[in-house]
């Protein structure tokens, strides 16, 4: 969209006025969505607008329509934990495309950062797992908001077909596994899911972590958004092992504070789910559609790679045991 199509759709949001010269910076980092910051006058804010293929080395094509399902989960989740989201300030569906809040950099760093600088703090996990389970035990048994994110195509689009069928094709042995991983997330549905909890998509505010990036919005299985974060706690270990330490305490505060939050499920079982998706998730993010940029040397990738299909093959029942064996194995 050129920028004169994006005045054309802030004027119809009622976030310019006619005598704003907006001013449009393009904001990097992401591969699923146009992003720029808007300068008018003295007001800042965002605007976000879904791509129909995303900027991965693989084919990757999602219905743009999971722009509306973003900005419905950030309406959602404001009504539940205001702090936990940016202002949502306006949407025009027409354009495909939403407005929110710009939050500074200064106040609001981005998780993600944080973490690969080494700056590791086990009380913000704990506020990503404690935040989540609101969310989550808020949500659960609503089947007005069930049927509000019956988006069940656009999370196997997202989330099941990118990282553990398109790795099951990538590794035959493991496949049936994978798809069983698949199907097993996708049967259930409890709470609305952002499906996208990752450090880069989590700011670390004042008043707690913020979420970003609720592209994959989904009423199923909140084991897939705490495997999902509790992931990228591992692989990040890998990339900083003498970081190891820290970021596995990480790992625990978010669990232990998510799972210390729950009413809405056995924590037996969910824990289980937790700990039988987190080697698919592994094994996706160096196999998948969408592999992590930070492992850079095959020896990185191969210690993953590996660990995780041995995961898969003997499942722990407990996502403990996985922290407790990444460690003995990252210390060899």
């Amino acid at each position: 969209m050129d920028e004169a199509g994006l005045r054309r759709s802030l004027a119809r949001m009622g976030l310019l006025r006619p005598d704003d010269t907006p001013r449009f910076r393009p904001l990097g980092g992401g591969v699923s969505s146009d992003i720029w910051r808007v300068e008018a006058g003295a007001r800042r804010f965002c605007v976000k607008r879904a791509l129909p293929r995303l900027r991965v080395a693989a084919d990757w094509r999602v219905p743009v329509a999971r722009n509306r399902y973003e900005a419905a989960w950030l309406r959602t989740v404001a009504g539940i934990l205001p702090e936990a989201v940016p202002e949502l300030l306006g949407e025009d569906r027409e354009a495909g495309l939403f407005a929110m809040a710009w939050l500074d950099p200064g106040t609001h760093p981005p998780w993600k950062g944080e973490l690969l600088a080494g700056r590791i703090d086990p009380a913000a996990a704990a506020a990503v797992g404690r935040a989540l389970a609101r969310i989550h035990g808020e949500t659960a048994g609503r089947p007005e908001i069930a049927r509000r994110f019956a988006t069940d195509g656009l999370f196997h689009a997202l989330r099941l077909e990118p990282y553990l069928e398109a790795t099951a094709r990538a590794h035959p042995r493991v496949a049936e596994r994978l798809h069983r991983l698949a199907a097993t997330t996708a049967r259930h549905r409890f709470v609305l899911v952002h499906g996208d909890v990752s450090p880069k998509n989590i700011l670390l505010g004042p008043r707690g972590p913020v979420f970003l990036d609720a592209e994959c919005a989904w009423y199923g299985d909140p084991a897939f958004d705490l495997a999902f974060c509790l992931n990228h706690l591992l692989l990040k270990a890998v990339h900083r092992p003498d970081r190891c330490e820290p970021l596995l305490a990480a790992y625990a505060a978010l669990h232990d504070a998510y799972l210390a939050g729950i009413r809405f499920a056995p924590a037996t079982g969910l824990a289980e789910r937790v700990a039988r998706l987190l080697p698919g998730l592994l094994l996706a993010r160096i196999d998948g559609k969408s592999p992590v940029e930070y492992l850079e040397t095959e020896a990185q990738r191969a210690f993953v790679r590996e660990t995780a299909i041995r995961l898969l093959w003997e499942p722990p029942a407990r996502p403990e045991a996985i922290a407790a064996l990444w460690q003995r194995e990252l210390a060899r």
